[in-house]
């Protein structure tokens, strides 16, 4: 990802962009056709060598302009067709277009880490499956889940990431080569219907001397979403690792220490790194947004900002993502201190199955709810030393209601797990 980024990989590309201009140049007639066959030799025969950053920067310091740096170092590399290069076109259309490739190559390195991701999210979730824990609600216990359902979740929506990815990649993958504010006075759209076939790019329906920015906005939004979903699961991870949960935790390796001061601890390193890379990533969306708005047919405002943003938010996410991969490839699942934690509160996550099943009997909804509340309270104030199901069977109103062996099937866990099939063919498909 970091190569993507280098000034040699953009400076190859722009000589790319120059070299598939000329070539179209010369079939069309705008300059002569050897002179054009010549270019494209010198492109084949990698004139260029290795290109000389520090040659192309001491001419920038004279020439104030990047593209006509890159210009004068590459022409003095080749013979008098180099007149020819940059015929009709504006750096626009070299900057715009090349970043395009490298947000293009980019999206294609993520959309491979997200591949990676969703592939262990979905053999640890198949793990999984059935293994029960607890679902939390405001971060209070609520009603049995499985682990694999978590797992799952995380899937789908990283499913979602790809998805939403693959359609800022293309939507980003535009060629604009099309001269001053746009109009295709100096040269032919035909110049640029060849420069975007080359480099696997879209010819921009209508550009204004730059490729407008919408485009670039909804590509870092989409960044920014990835990260808030990397995040998601980070914090999840976070929780489930308090030592008053621990229900799972990041791998620890031999030798590892988790404190300079306390010897004890393992502490959740990995996901509050990521909780943190998540926030940069974000910081690219907001002055991504308001690139938008530039004056008239353009301005340079937006292009300080993309210096930034385009290298530290891919390369981050980049990151980002192998490293959540890693957390969840190696995660350490406790099942039994998931089912320690189900049974924490005195049969408390059973307590709707009650509620519903009084109702059903012919008991009003209100009725039923503040008869199972009551009990409820109880327990929870006796930090589940007292039992639900022993309490309710102690009530009269409600075994007139329901018989002390049917309240017993209401505490059954796997009726809470009835679904899961249902749940993993919807997100894995119908195999599942």
């Amino acid at each position: 990802m970091t190569a993507i980024w280098s000034a040699t990989n953009r400076y190859k590309i722009w000589f790319a962009i120059e070299v598939f201009a000329a070539e179209a140049m010369g079939r069309t007639g705008m300059i002569p056709a050897e002179d054009a066959q010549k270019i494209r030799a010198a492109y084949g025969a990698d004139v260029l060598g290795e290109i000389d950053i520090a040659a192309i920067d001491e001419i920038e310091a004279v020439t104030k302009h990047d593209v006509i740096a890159f210009l004068t170092w590459a022409g003095s590399k080749m013979g008098p067709e180099a007149r020819y290069l940059h015929q009709g076109m504006t750096s626009s259309d070299v900057l715009d277009t090349a970043l395009a490739v490298q947000l293009k190559q980019a999206a294609e390195l993520l959309l491979d880490d997200l591949d990676a991701l969703l592939a262990v999210l979905k053999r640890r979730a198949f793990e999984h499956k059935t293994t029960p824990t607890i679902g939390r609600s405001h971060g209070i216990h609520a009603e049995p889940t499985s682990f694999g359902l978590k797992l799952a979740q995380a899937y789908a929506e990283f499913d979602r990431c790809k998805a939403r990815l693959a359609a800022a990649r293309d939507d980003i993958a535009t060629c604009a080569i099309s001269g001053a504010v746009g109009t295709f006075a100096n040269i032919s759209p035909e110049i640029e219907a060849h420069v975007a076939a080359e480099l696997g790019l879209t010819p921009e329906p209508i550009s204004t001397q730059v490729i407008p920015r919408d485009r670039h906005a909804m590509f870092f939004a989409t960044l920014g979403v990835i990260a808030s979903s990397i995040e998601r699961l980070a914090t999840e991870i976070r929780h489930l690792q308090r030592t008053e949960v621990l229900e799972a935790e990041e791998y620890i390796s031999p030798g590892q220490k988790g404190s300079s001061a306390m010897p004890h601890k393992r502490n959740p390193v990995l996901t509050e790194n990521l909780t943190g890379l998540a926030r940069v990533v974000r910081g690219a969306v907001t002055p991504a947004l308001e690139n938008v708005a530039l004056w008239h047919e353009r301005d340079i405002s937006h292009s300080s900002v993309e210096r930034f943003i385009g290298p530290d938010a891919t390369i981050t996410l980049d990151f980002a993502l192998a490293r959540l991969t890693g957390v969840i490839d190696k995660l350490l699942v406790y099942p039994e201190r998931m089912q320690k934690n189900l049974d924490r509160m005195g049969g408390l996550v059973h307590s709707q199955r009650v509620l519903l099943a009084l109702t059903q009997a012919g008991m009003s909804r209100e009725d039923s709810y503040s008869l199972v509340q009551a009990s409820a309270m109880k327990v929870w104030e006796s930090d589940g030393a007292l039992s639900l199901l022993q309490l309710l069977k102690d009530d009269p109103r409600v075994t007139a209601k329901i018989a002390p062996a049917e309240l017993e099937k209401l505490f059954d866990l796997g009726h809470h797990l009835a679904q899961v099939d249902t749940i993993f063919a919807r997100v894995f498909g119908p195999a599942a």
